[in-house]
């Protein structure tokens, strides 16, 4: 059996992609809320004195990115529920008794994940467009998709890891929501961390929403709190960390 099966990847990758793409209705509501939040704020705090955000930079220039961010977090995080539905019909069972390693089936989902979250967040982003947001060039387009990808390989193998401890999908799907919203609130996407009391910042530096939202700002917008290469080199880590750690525990999953 190969360690990693390229072949089981593929299969696996275009399950999970022609699953979401034939659901029109999962699209529209993996889009509904980062679209509530984009408008509602976006518009609500206009030319509102926000501490901590740059003099030259419109808040809904600054939201966008950070609302990006947030539907990459949601979509891939729920990557997880795919696992657990597939348990519920049968499928998770036979992939795994087929002479397929785990590794080969965690590296699938991660991928077919991650390509529908990468999905959702270029629709926001293009929806984004037409409300007023514009990229400071054309050229940080192709930066800002290293970045999504690069963030929706994490949260893919965070939902992987979270799910694999469960075998219900209600009880993910109350503590993924339990986890998600503080890291999105600890991520700087709605406000600059500037504002925030020291303590906290020290969790918001530990998560790893805040670099992408951050390199995201910094190729999209042209502000950023911290270097371009810090927060590409924070996600390098936590993408592989959370591979590693997704396809470990998923080495524990059982067929039942």
């Amino acid at each position: 059996m190969k360690l990693v099966d390229p072949q089981a990847i593929y299969g696996l990758w275009l399950r999970d992609t022609k699953r979401f793409l034939r659901s029109p209705s999962r699209i529209v509501g993996s889009l509904a809320m980062p679209l509530l939040f984009l408008v509602f704020m976006g518009f609500g705090f206009q030319g509102a004195a926000i501490p901590g955000l740059p003099e030259d930079v419109d808040y809904l220039q600054y939201l966008v990115p950070g609302i990006v961010g947030f539907t990459m977090l949601f979509g891939a995080s729920f990557a997880g529920l795919s696992i657990l539905a597939d348990q519920d019909v049968g499928f998770l069972k036979e992939i795994l008794v087929a002479p397929v390693s785990r590794t080969s089936i965690v590296l699938g989902r991660i991928a077919g994940g991650s390509t529908t979250a990468l999905v959702q967040a270029l629709l926001i982003l293009g929806l984004s467009i037409p409300l007023g947001f514009a990229p400071v060039s054309l050229l940080s387009l192709p930066i800002a998709a290293i970045f999504l990808v690069l963030l929706a390989i994490t949260f893919v193998g965070f939902g992987i890891a979270l799910a694999s401890q469960f075998s219900d999908s209600e009880g993910f799907g109350l503590i993924v929501q339990f986890v998600i919203f503080p890291l999105f609130f600890l991520s700087g996407a709605l406000y600059p961390l500037e504002g925030l009391p020291s303590s906290v910042r020290y969790l918001a530096y530990a998560n790893p929403l805040t670099y992408g939202v951050d390199g995201l700002r910094g190729v999209l917008v042209g502000t950023s709190s911290f270097s371009v290469w810090l927060d590409l080199g924070a996600l390098v880590v936590s993408s592989v960390a959370m591979v590693a750690i997704g396809a470990a525990l998923f080495q524990r999953v059982e067929a039942v």
